[in-house]
């Protein structure tokens, strides 16, 4: 079993799925998780090569978060397509990362990654409501790299 699939029990990334249906139903945003063992390459680089092959920066309204985690190098990002950070506070996303750490930290990483996805839902939901014609436009499947 490799790193990556030892990360999240199935019933875990079950979990993690749904807080991302309770995060998004509330607003037009879009949240994915990837998951990879490592990279060689500058963690904030792979998140945004990892964002634009998932296809996160086609959104409508450019308002997609991903939550990007290197299992074996014990690294996370959270990348905000540019509609986001045009609107958020400076310091939200380093809020948000504290929230995960936290949890991270304790070993408890389906936490973590719920929490955060939670609070990035939080924070979409007051700057991209919900419309009446909105559609989930990506998956809300864990992508592993």
């Amino acid at each position: 079993m490799s790193k990556v699939e030892a990360f999240l029990s199935p019933e875990e990334e079950q979990e993690i799925i749904s807080a991302i249906r309770v995060a998004e139903k509330n607003t037009s945003g879009e949240i994915r998780i990837h998951i990879e063992a490592s990279t060689e390459k500058n963690h904030d680089k792979r998140a945004l090569e990892v964002f634009h092959l998932l296809k996160m920066n086609n959104t409508k309204d450019d308002n997609a978060v991903l939550i990007y985690v290197a299992v074996k190098d014990k690294k996370f990002v959270i990348y905000g397509d540019k509609g986001i950070n045009k609107v958020v506070p400076t310091d939200f996303w380093n809020t948000t990362k504290d929230v995960m750490q936290n949890h991270f930290k304790k070993g408890d990483f389906k936490q973590g990654i719920v929490d955060g996805i939670l609070k990035a839902g939080e924070e979409l939901q007051a700057h991209f409501p919900w419309q009446i014609d909105d559609e989930d436009e990506l998956s809300n499947e864990i992508s592993k790299g």
